[in-house]
């Protein structure tokens, strides 16, 4: 047995007589599959049920008082709003109901459980969508939006769109007016608990102040020109007393001088120097008394009734009026002995006497003026010394009055935010209560389309078309691989290398040809008259179960 090696011959170029050659070959392939393709999308177009699509449009409606004369309690955007109304109108619970109520997914429920025909209707069939959007207040703003719903009823279809709508529309002003209310409730429970933190803030200063009254800070400035009006009251009394003491002294000189003229009218050879050596001393105490008593006046002034120099100074008023009074009794004891008067020195005595009387009236006068005065005084420095005890006692509680006063300003200043901000939510509930705030409303009802939205029947059936053509080429050109035969004489010259002098062309018997191609007649009409009934069959019932 000979080994022969075998030789790799690399395939000629085609041209295009040669592809002609090759579809005319197997236009059979070709042909059938492209038909197959067409039959088997024509099915499937038919009998893929209708969907029907019912759209409705809603239009956001802006609110009919301007935002900047009363502004929303709500703080969600309308897209926000949507998205939060989409959740919940498509909710298990919502969903179901619609689908209970409304008799759909029969076919479905008898094979799928609730749950599963839920989740394809809320994710497949229900769509929502903006259609339209605007500027406002450099933001984009939502003014409009599409509900649409897919079914094989277009009236279902229809009445579901319609009740989407009426959820959305109900849902929305239900849900404005609750939260519009339910901010206004909260706020007037804040505003409650704000009120009672500013009465217990209002109790508590008020408190301290009964118990501190005068001792507060803000009553500094009132003390401090209390106690300069008392210590310019207090100067004036000592200034009158000084006056009294004067006029008191000069008065007692008088007088003095008045008995001295009347002794030495009735006892002529009494010694005048006697006289007027007491004289000048009591002239000289009065003098003294009159110095210790400025000099006290001046001390009450800068300080207390308890200092010891105010008390020495008293202690030396007070011996200093002793021994003046000490030096009028041993004057006055001195009794002139009687003796004959004539009548015009009798009436010098009785003018004397008459003068002495008057001026011990006037004395007395004076001594209940300076008693009246000495009151005053004592009342005066007693103000003087609970003002300086009030003033001196002010940085004790300073710290805790501030404190007061900083809660109380802090829990007024929350009381009013709150009530202006409770006042303004009442306002922006009263809008929505009466519908003038955002709202949404119906633009365009639920259509009732008249025409399935799926399948694409023609783009199915020229894609069926397509894919039959390519799949009969695919099998052409692998059938034309592998076949190795020589078809024609471009083929001879290519591969033998040899020159052509003549053909011979295939002698076949008439018989089998005719009965060839009979039987080729036959299996393409009858494939063909299949797939047209087929075909008819699937329109028939499409036709036949439509709604």
């Amino acid at each position: 047995m000979t080994n022969q090696d075998s030789v790799v011959v690399t395939r000629r170029p085609l041209d295009v007589e040669d592809y002609i050659d090759v579809a005319r070959r197997h236009k059979g392939w070709i042909v059938g599959t492209t038909f197959a393709g067409i039959v088997l999308a024509v099915v499937i177009a038919y009998l893929w049920p209708d969907t029907y699509q019912s759209t409705a449009v809603i239009r956001v409606i802006p609110p009919q008082v301007p935002e900047s004369l009363v502004a929303t309690n709500l703080n969600m955007t309308m897209q926000a709003r949507i998205t939060s109304l989409t959740e919940s109108i498509l909710s298990r619970a919502t969903l179901t109901n619609i689908i209970s109520t409304l008799g759909l997914y029969k076919k479905d429920l008898n094979t799928q459980p609730m749950d599963d025909v839920v989740e394809r209707m809320r994710t497949k069939d229900i769509r929502i969508s903006p259609v339209q959007t605007g500027a406002v207040s450099g933001q984009d703003r939502v003014t409009a939006f599409q509900i649409s719903y897919l079914y094989n009823n277009r009236f279902q279809a229809q009445k579901v769109t319609n009740e989407l709508v009426s959820r959305f529309i109900t849902e929305n002003l239900r849900n404005r007016e609750e939260q519009s209310q339910g901010t206004t409730q909260f706020l007037t429970s804040e505003v409650a608990d704000a009120k009672k933190k500013l009465e217990t803030a209002e109790q508590k200063l008020s408190d301290f102040r009964v118990q501190n009254m005068g001792h507060l800070p803000d009553q500094m400035e009132q003390n401090m020109q209390a106690l300069n009006a008392l210590q310019i009251q207090m100067t004036n009394v000592s200034a009158a007393i000084s006056r009294v003491n004067q006029d008191k002294l000069l008065l007692e000189n008088q007088i003095r001088i008045d008995k001295d003229r009347a002794t030495a009218l009735k006892d002529p050879g009494q010694q005048p120097q006697l006289n007027n050596a007491r004289n000048e001393k009591l002239a000289e105490k009065d003098r003294e008394i009159t110095s210790i008593d400025a000099a006290l006046t001046g001390l009450r002034q800068r300080y207390k009734e308890t200092h010891p120099d105010v008390q020495r100074a008293e202690a030396m008023l007070a011996q200093a009026k002793k021994d003046r009074d000490a030096l009028v009794k041993e004057q006055q004891s001195t009794k002139p002995e009687a003796r004959q008067v004539d009548p015009e020195t009798a009436r010098q005595l009785t003018d004397l006497d008459e003068r002495i009387r008057r001026g011990e009236a006037q004395i007395a006068a004076k001594n209940l003026e300076m008693d009246d005065h000495q009151k005053s005084l004592t009342q005066i420095s007693a103000s003087i010394n609970n003002y300086r005890t009030r003033i001196e006692g002010v940085p004790v509680g300073q710290k805790e009055y501030e404190g007061l006063i900083s809660d109380r300003d802090l829990a007024q200043r929350q009381y009013e935010d709150l009530q202006r901000k409770m006042s303004s939510s009442q306002i922006a509930t009263n809008l929505e209560n009466r519908r003038q705030g955002e709202q949404l409303e119906l633009l365009d009802p639920a259509s009732l389309p008249q025409t399935p939205s799926e399948p694409k029947r023609y783009i199915i059936v020229s894609v069926g078309a397509a894919v039959g053509l390519a799949v009969g080429l695919l099998i052409a050109g692998i059938r034309e691989i592998k076949d190795t035969s020589l078809k024609n004489l471009k083929d001879v010259r290519a591969y033998t290398q040899l020159p052509i002098l003549g053909s011979v062309p295939l002698l076949e018997n008439d018989l089998v040809v005719r009965r060839r191609k009979r039987v080729t007649w036959m299996a393409w009409s009858t494939a063909c008259l299949v797939g047209v009934l087929i075909m008819s069959g699937s329109v028939v019932y499409y036709y036949a179960t439509r709604v």
